[in-house]
């Protein structure tokens, strides 16, 4: 790629953000067997403080999860000190408190999180969606899959999931409406040549596909599909009224899971080493090493509670 061309923020955002490259015929079928230009039109970028506002309001959901996390180990271990009492039922009531308003996945959070993925095309200056949306819909996904909600009535609970389905496919399509243009100017970017005809005008030796080859990574893809199977098996085992199917369903539930769970981390570590070269490698690793970490803190937490049970059965048993 042409240094000249590459300093040329006004060309590189033409290519970030076009959403329709336009083939058309070429004189020159040996050197340029396919020729295209960008045929959109970029509204341009929000205002600064637009970043500023989705980078604390992020900052401050993971920073929920990660404390709500870690609220929780601590209170089981003071279940385990004492026995049942009013200041117990008091902690839990704060507990679903957090997760119900304050988590990614949340009543309030996750409506903003849509609303800010849905307009991510233009939140492109000092915290780009196109660049850290994928890490924002992993948060979302992981406070998926770590909380669930303690809705008691049947109809709540089923009508609360059902919306969150909803909405987990509705922020996927927004995240794919604007990282695939990101992705497919990238690879228009690094992979052709500018035939000079105009400023987008480039030639290649093979078709431009939507998404571009370099980065795999899409929104609606198997991580997603995973999330919104659990979420479904959730349903089905709140409305299951035989103890015997109730069983069987979560197992399949605790199944499912645990793939959407193999899925997660595959795409973090995957995009901490293959996003895009154009961005800055440090602040990359550091989000994506986020939710690694609150992703180890989960598993941790997990593995001592199942080793104290395990602890606790044995000297009950004895």
């Amino acid at each position: 790629m042409n240094t000249e061309w590459e300093m040329d923020l006004d060309r590189k955002q033409t290519f970030f953000k076009c959403t329709k490259w336009q083939f058309e015929d070429t004189l020159d079928p040996i050197n340029c067997p396919f020729h295209y230009f960008c045929d959109s039109h970029y509204a341009g970028d929000y205002n600064q403080i637009t970043d500023v506002l989705v980078f604390f309001f992020v900052t401050v959901s993971y920073l929920t999860s990660l404390i709500v996390v870690l609220k929780k180990v601590i209170s089981r271990r003071r279940k385990r000190r004492r026995e049942d009492g009013d200041n117990d039922n008091d902690e839990d009531d704060d507990d679903d408190k957090a997760k119900r308003y304050l988590l990614p996945s949340g009543p309030i959070s996750f409506p903003l999180i849509i609303l800010i993925l849905a307009k991510g095309q233009r939140i492109n200056t000092l915290f780009p969606i196109s660049i850290f949306g994928p890490a924002i819909l992993q948060l979302v996904q992981l406070s998926l899959l770590i909380f669930e909600n303690n809705i008691e009535k049947e109809a709540s609970n089923v009508f609360f999931e059902a919306s969150t389905i909803s909405g987990i496919i509705h922020a996927s399509l927004y995240l794919d409406a604007v990282i695939l243009p990101y992705y497919t100017g990238f690879d228009a970017l690094v992979t052709s040549t500018f035939s000079g005809v105009c400023k987008s005008c480039i030639c290649r030796k093979e078709r431009l596909i939507v998404g571009g080859k370099i980065v795999a990574y899409r929104g609606w893809s198997s991580t997603t599909f995973l999330v919104v199977g659990v979420l479904c098996l959730r349903i089905i085992c709140k409305l299951c009224r035989e103890e015997a199917k109730k069983k069987k369903v979560l197992v399949i539930k605790n199944a499912v899971q645990g793939l959407a769970w193999i899925v997660l981390i595959r795409d973090c570590v995957y995009l901490t080493f293959n996003s895009p070269v154009e961005e800055p490698i440090l602040f990359r690793v550091f989000v994506f090493g986020s939710l690694l970490l609150l992703i180890c803190v989960y598993v941790i937490t997990q593995a001592c509670c199942l080793v104290s049970w395990r602890q606790s059965k044995k000297t009950s048993d004895t």
